[in-house]
């Protein structure tokens, strides 16, 4: 059990480097598309590259943001059903989910890492802004390989495995703590 915490502390790390990245991509969305509107109004014409740029980061966006949302248990769940199941089915179909969740990311990685090495197209922003699809490539295979280091949290990336008095209660708590002037 000693070699599970570091790679929990690790996966949290690498939780919060893709919560970080995943801004920047917004943020450098949302910059170029308000250069666009600005330039469009200054100008009266149009830049030709704004949309092509910023539809490079959302590749990145979709799949960290998918790994982001497995680390905190926001994934499709069929808690009704599972929360009827007596406890030994309900940590059989956790176990399940969880080899379920172990396969795509396996899967993810492989032929993410097979699309990559294919990718040989380059993206024509414009005639000065060129960029190789391996840009954008290489994050499928990464998120398959974080999915897989979010693994070592077990249960508790699942939902059936939270004590909802629990969650209620530390809200509660939380709430309390709270001083407004």
């Amino acid at each position: 059990m000693d070699v599970l915490q570091p790679l929990r502390r690790l996966s949290d790390s690498v939780n919060q480097v893709a919560i970080v990245v995943c801004v920047g991509c917004i943020l450098a969305m949302l910059g170029i598309s308000f250069t666009a509107f600005i330039y469009k109004l200054v100008t009266g014409s149009t830049l030709s590259w704004t949309y092509s740029l910023a539809r490079l980061f959302l590749p990145w966006i979709g799949f960290l943001s998918m790994t982001i949302s497995l680390r905190y248990g926001e994934h499709v769940a069929m808690t009704l059903l599972v929360r009827s199941l007596p406890r030994v089915m309900v940590q059989v179909a956790a176990g399940l989910c969880l080899a379920v969740i172990a396969l795509f990311a396996v899967m993810l990685t492989w032929y993410g890492w097979n699309y990559f090495t294919s990718a040989t197209q380059v993206y024509m922003v414009s005639a000065q802004i060129q960029i190789p699809s391996k840009v954008t490539a290489i994050v499928v295979p990464l998120s398959g390989v974080i999915m897989l280091l979010h693994l070592v949290h077990g249960f508790s990336l699942l939902e059936h495995f939270i004590d909802d008095n629990d969650v209620i209660g530390e809200l509660i708590d939380s709430a309390d703590g709270e001083h407004r002037s």
